[in-house]
């Protein structure tokens, strides 16, 4: 119990000093939650008050966190992924026993800091699902289908890929009480939204939306980038997909318990996938939809292995060498390509509140949430980026500018012409111009009661006369 204690604190520091190279950093998943979050902190209500197209489960977390970015961000980072790790042991464990426990923990820490940064550092949608995830199929395991279902439910408050998970656990642990659970999470998530007015906006906004933007993919050849990217993935987790095959030879032949009902884990796989797959994107963030299955056969293979582990082991070089650099640079943040748009916003804000009296409001446009972080300043409008007002999706729009909707942004920009924000900042109009807030008709005669009051390297700031 010593040594178990020890390890674990041990892989507390290790993810903790990864995240506080990150504390002057907000990663793009991070900062639209965060934005609403100190909306919220002000007294406005999501989806009713401020629009918001994912689930409700990740502003409410920021906002219990206090709205703010910063080193408390990044703390509550690492214990989150402490508590993945937990769920990991215990999970492998109650499998087979105390080796494959440390090794699931240790191997899904590793892979929560040697990733890419903008999917392993901010408390996003696909990262957050990863506990709930793991728990509800280890319930399901343990032949607890309410706590399964309700824990499911809480992934669906996450991602609408929750339903997946709900899908893996009715193949492990099929059950009324399963549905039960998943039913009193979401419907209590539910009647609260809908008490306080905001079902609506939940359906449009999260669903309509979220519809619209996974029905469009504004990649080249999705299948074969699918393909790609996922041998890529396959590539840096080479050590413990290898592991994982070893393991399912196993599975295939043995007979103990947890290993004679390979079925279990190959639908827990597929399913795994298809998440992965969704709307034909295969951003890095995805692929933890699968990480928990494949971490959890590579602790039994890493714990089977004799000869084989140190070479299969050394295989964990390749993330260890392309990311721990990563790191270096994002403390220094100095230069670094992927954070260039993150200084941008800083200094963008930082001009904002050196102008700004108290009283005064901001709008961004683009999708720069960041800037209400930095600033400080209240929301202008219920829109904190504008993918509803051009109906471009943020995942092309600083290369593309045809939008997937068109009469419902239309009618979103009337309601910003109505608005009188003290400030307006153009977070987008630089790097592409065919959407610059200028380009817009309908919002010239809005736009001519500001002027330009600075700019920075991917912004320019405008101030009402």
């Amino acid at each position: 119990m010593h040594k178990t204690r020890l390890f674990f604190l041990l892989l507390f520091a290790l993810l903790l000093a990864a995240r506080l190279c990150h504390v002057e950093i907000l990663w793009a998943e991070e900062t639209l939650p965060l934005a609403a979050a100190q909306q919220m902190r002000a007294g406005h209500l999501l989806y009713r008050d401020i629009w918001f197209d994912k689930p409700p489960f990740a502003p409410l977390f920021y906002r219990a966190l206090g709205g703010e970015a910063g080193w408390p961000l990044r703390v509550a980072g690492a214990l989150y992924a402490l508590l993945c790790c937990w769920i990991a042991w215990g999970f492998a464990q109650n499998l087979w026993g105390r080796r494959e426990g440390l090794w699931a923990a240790g191997l899904l820490g590793f892979f929560l800091i040697f990733d890419f940064p903008s999917s392993v550092i901010p408390l996003a949608a696909d990262l957050l699902m990863l506990a709930p995830h793991l728990a509800a199929v280890w319930m399901a395991w343990k032949r607890r289908p309410l706590w399964a279902g309700a824990l499911a439910g809480v992934a669906f408050t996450i991602s609408p890929k929750g339903l997946m998970v709900l899908a893996v656990c009715a193949w492990w642990a099929p059950s009324w009480a399963l549905l039960a659970g998943f039913v009193g999470v979401t419907g209590a998530a539910s009647a609260w939204m809908w008490s306080a007015g905001a079902l609506a906006g939940y359906w449009d906004e999260v669903w309509r939306w979220g519809r619209i933007y996974a029905g469009t993919t504004f990649v080249d050849a999705p299948v074969k980038n699918g393909l790609l990217r996922t041998l890529n993935w396959a590539g840096f987790h080479a050590a413990i997909a290898i592991a994982a095959v070893m393991a399912w030879k196993d599975v295939r032949h043995a007979s103990r318990p947890g290993f004679d009902e390979r079925r279990r884990w190959a639908v827990w796989l597929l399913i795994s996938l298809a998440g992965v797959a969704a709307g034909l994107r295969f951003f890095p963030r995805y692929y933890f939809q699968l990480l928990p299955v494949v971490v959890l056969l590579a602790a039994r293979g890493f714990a089977e292995m004799r000869a084989q582990r140190r070479v299969v082991a050394l295989l964990l070089l390749i993330p260890l060498a392309r990311f721990a650099p990563t790191y270096f640079m994002a403390a220094r943040d100095a230069g670094w390509r992927d954070t260039a748009m993150d200084r941008d916003s800083r200094a963008a804000a930082l001009m904002v509140s050196a102008a700004a009296k108290p009283g005064d409001t901001l709008f961004v446009w683009g999708y720069r949430p960041e800037i209400y972080v930095y600033s400080h300043l209240p929301a202008a409008t219920r829109f904190l980026d504008s993918q509803p007002l051009t109906g471009v999706p943020a995942d092309r729009h600083l290369t593309q500018s045809t939008p997937v909707e068109t009469a419902e942004s239309r009618t979103r920009r009337a309601e910003l012409a109505a608005s009188r924000p003290t400030f307006v900042v153009d977070g987008l109009g630089e790097y592409n111009r065919r959407l610059a807030l200028t380009e817009f008709v309908d919002l010239r005669a809005w736009m001519a009661a500001y002027r330009e009051v600075g700019r920075s390297a991917g912004s320019v700031i405008y101030r009402r006369e």
